[in-house]
């Protein structure tokens, strides 16, 4: 029950909240003005809008760990790519002209296969390109070299030392998509604007 008097989305008069017929979020005064507002543009946006959050809820609901532990890594690397962009390849330094499929990857130093944990650790990821991640299995000994040069002896040493067991959860998983994409767009914004 409405506690308070609205206006009708169709014809903007003011409703008394005891006669209001309720549409969603909605309020009308007449099951005729919901009926043409239901008809209109502007109702069919709305309608539009709900069945693809519908959608969205649908399929979040559907997707397994392993598909948000996929999302997750791809917002991480968007976000790893886009931090280095000018950097070039942290191995051998190229920094290849883009080409369309992209020419580089987010190379991992301790690979996600033998230090899974370790996959979505910021330290652990950076700018590769295609020849040097995939062709030359990552080129560790460059890799190493010069990741001592970006982020200090120390924290190449922790990440060789780190073997801690770590168990991500979905919620973990989605929060980490969150703020990737959230930090990608932010820093876009940002670099558009310089």
């Amino acid at each position: 029950m409405i506690s308070k008097n609205r206006k009708c989305s169709y014809c903007k008069k003011k409703v008394p909240a005891e006669t209001a017929i309720i549409g969603g979020l909605r309020a009308f005064c007449s099951m005729e003005h919901l009926i043409a507002f239901a008809k209109s543009e502007e109702g069919q946006a709305v309608v539009r809008k709900n069945v693809r959050q519908d959608t969205k809820e649908q399929l979040a609901k559907m997707r397994t760990k392993s598909d948000w532990v996929k999302l997750a890594q791809a917002a991480v690397n968007a976000w790893v790519r886009f931090r280095d962009r000018d950097k070039g390849c942290i191995s051998c330094g190229n920094l290849p002209q883009q080409k369309l499929g992209g020419t580089m990857d987010a190379g991992h130093y301790r690979s996600r296969g033998a230090a899974g944990h370790l996959r979505f650790n910021t330290w652990n990821i950076h700018a590769q390109c295609v020849k040097c991640n995939r062709h030359l299995s990552g080129n560790a000994v460059e890799f190493r070299i010069n990741l001592i040069r970006r982020i200090g002896e120390d924290r190449v040493q922790q990440l060789e030392a780190d073997s801690s067991i770590r168990n991500f959860d979905v919620d973990y998983l989605q929060r980490i998509t969150r703020i990737f994409k959230r930090r990608l767009r932010i820093e876009k914004k940002i670099a558009n604007k310089c």
